[in-house]
């Protein structure tokens, strides 16, 4: 376990010890998930990382990019409602 501050853009250190625990290294991608009132902080594995997204167009194959963006819009309009933003 490890306490860092935040910087004036919003930024943090991963502690050293959550970094090697993880592995994490410069140029690593984490991903940060957000389930009621905890935050998980996942390092992603590059090779992963495509097939974990994979499915998210599976039902969007026959829809126009711009139709696409506004559903995404849309639910992430809903979503920063639910958390508050």
């Amino acid at each position: 376990m490890g306490i860092a501050k935040v910087t004036r853009n919003y930024q943090v250190t991963i502690p050293r010890d959550i970094r090697r625990l993880e592995d994490i290294r410069i140029g690593d991608t984490v991903l940060f998930a957000i389930e009621g009132n905890r935050i998980d902080f996942l390092k992603l594995e590059r090779k992963k990382m495509l097939k974990s997204l994979a499915g998210a167009w599976k039902d969007k194959i026959n829809v126009s990019g711009a139709e696409y963006v506004r559903e995404f819009r849309k639910e992430w309009g809903k979503r920063s409602k639910r958390l508050g933003l």
